[in-house]
């Protein structure tokens, strides 16, 4: 479903300036109906890794390959629901003129636009809320219409970049339970969270990035192994200490 071969990525910062390299050599795959968390500090390579996803960028050298093809392929594209991390909406629109733009780009029905967005907005609490304008949406309720958005063409690949940014206790539940939900019906996840506790509520499997390399790819059960600590945050960071250490 993904797979990154021997990938490397170099940001050029201009003239007089050192260039940053955020990928070094990374191999990683994500195999169909599975979900994967990936974890780092900042500046990891994480954001780097999505943007080469949905080719915003393209890689230096190595191979990214998304359904066995590239992700410049008009047809994967179609296949993915994308949560940015942060929301961005034009001001003056409301969400159900996003939700029609998203339908139509989707090649989706006028029937089947209108019955998914009356779905996904009342699942996400926005229904009282379809006309009023995004600019007056809170942070939370931003996060929801982003949801609503990447759901909305029944993705067989969803790429979620920080879920729960700006949601409240009772947010973060619902959308784990959303995502354990779409896990059930044999979606495969990119889940990329800061919050761990989130990550080993609802992956298969989880990738450690530091630097722009690969430091752990298995379970979370096998990383509190190898670290001889029982909690994914408590073996997280042993494992981060570790590579600081060794540099």
């Amino acid at each position: 479903m993904i797979c990154f071969e021997d990938v490397c990525k170099v940001y050029s910062s201009g003239p007089f300036r050192a260039s940053k390299t955020a990928l070094k050599g990374l191999s990683f795959t994500l195999n169909k109906g599975k979900t994967m968390g990936l974890v780092g500090a900042n500046g990891a390579g994480k954001s780097t890794c999505i943007r080469l996803m949905m080719d915003f960028i393209r890689p230096d050298s190595g191979t990214v390959r998304l359904f066995n093809s590239s992700p410049q392929d008009r047809k994967v594209r179609e296949k993915i629901g994308y949560l940015p991390e942060i929301p961005s909406f034009p001001s003056n629109l409301i969400i159900m003129d996003m939700l029609r733009f998203t339908g139509r780009a989707c090649n989706l029905s006028k029937a089947k636009i209108r019955e998914r967005s009356e779905f996904w907005l009342k699942k996400l609490h926005l229904w009282e809320d379809r006309y009023r304008p995004l600019r007056n949406f809170s942070k939370g309720m931003q996060q929801r219409a982003s949801f609503c958005l990447a759901l909305m063409n029944d993705a067989e690949l969803f790429i979620l970049d920080e879920p729960m940014s700006g949601l409240d206790p009772v947010g973060r539940a619902e959308i784990l339970q959303l995502i354990n939900d779409l896990r059930a019906f044999g979606k495969t996840i990119l889940f990329c969270s800061h919050i761990l506790e989130d990550i080993d509520r609802v992956v298969d499997t989880i990738l450690v990035m530091h630097k722009g390399e690969k430091l752990f790819y298995g379970s979370p059960q096998a990383l509190c192994k190898t670290q001889g600590i029982s909690d994914l945050p408590g073996a997280f960071l042993s494992l981060v200490k570790e590579s600081y250490n060794c540099a």
